[in-house]
């Protein structure tokens, strides 16, 4: 069988009706086919929503071989109607995540010709692997043209073109893809083939945040975040900095030299340390 995605049409979708078409115990692990489902897989760098099918709770999603199955705490009756929801926080959340790493992804393309060769979207952050090399002052320049593509408020827009017409446009894509192909397009900054969730609108980004980049396997990982996330990883280290600002009695601009400066300190009391003890030799 194969199962309706629902998210495709309509990412905004946090609420469902489906059939239940099987149900299937493995050591106590219940797992659901529906024939239609708002819940996306996971894949292509995103992870599996969450919520409940009914009163189980979903603890995972998987697609095989075009049927999606639903990891639940419970069992589910073959032919009964069930009411799916999700946590469209984090749906929402993953939609924010998934089109800023578009945007980036196109610049980078755009800028530099660099490719990305991978994606995933953690619990901690979002790393974007590209073939080629990023300074930090790169990175700088592309998280200001990033965050100006959230604030043109380009729409983001899926399309199901033809083989013909594929073979005249020209978009992104990691792999050769068999089958219909999918693409997302951010206007005027990105067009590439992706299954993902995205937002209707780069504006409802709000923010894109590009934490880090380190090299990785003759390129770069990029870190980052966007959204909800960059925003509450924001009010995280802002607390930090004011509070150590505040033990060092600094301005939170000069925490950082002030702790540099504290950190020479220490090492040079622990040489002093260090001469007293042989000055005053071994004791008796």
């Amino acid at each position: 069988m194969s199962t309706e995605k629902l998210y495709e049409a309509d990412a905004y979708l946090g609420e469902f009706t489906a059939s239940v078409e099987k149900c299937v115990s493995e050591a106590g692990i219940f797992k659901v086919a529906l024939n239609q489902t708002a819940f996306y897989p996971e894949g292509g760098g995103q992870p599996a929503d969450c919520g409940t099918l009914g009163n189980t709770r979903v603890l995972d999603v998987q697609e095989i071989d075009g049927t999606i199955w639903h990891t639940v705490t419970g069992p589910l009756e073959p032919g009964t109607k069930v009411v799916g929801k999700l946590d469209f926080q984090r749906r929402f959340s993953n939609m924010q995540n998934h089109t800023g790493e578009h945007i980036v992804s196109g610049l980078v393309a755009r800028e530099y010709g660099y490719h990305n060769v991978g994606f995933h979207m953690g619990s901690e952050a979002v790393t974007v692997d590209f073939d080629g090399i990023l300074t930090k002052e790169q990175l700088y320049e592309l998280e200001l043209q990033a965050n100006d593509a959230v604030l043109q408020n380009a729409p983001v827009i899926a399309s199901y073109p033809s083989r013909e017409e594929l073979e005249t446009m020209e978009y992104r894509s990691k792999k050769e893809i068999e089958g219909q192909v999918r693409l997302v397009t951010v206007e005027g900054y990105d067009c590439c083939a992706c299954c993902g969730t995205h937002v209707a609108s780069t504006g409802e980004i709000r923010l894109i945040k590009l934490l880090g980049v380190q090299k990785y396997k003759g390129g770069v990982r990029v870190s980052m975040l966007c959204g909800e996330r960059a925003f509450r990883d924001y009010q995280v280290k802002h607390e930090n900095i004011v509070g150590t600002a505040q033990l060092l009695s600094v301005k939170p601009e000069e925490a950082g030299d002030a702790v540099v400066r504290l950190k020479q300190k220490n090492i040079e009391l622990k040489k002093e340390l260090k001469q007293l003890k042989k000055a005053a030799g071994p004791r008796g």
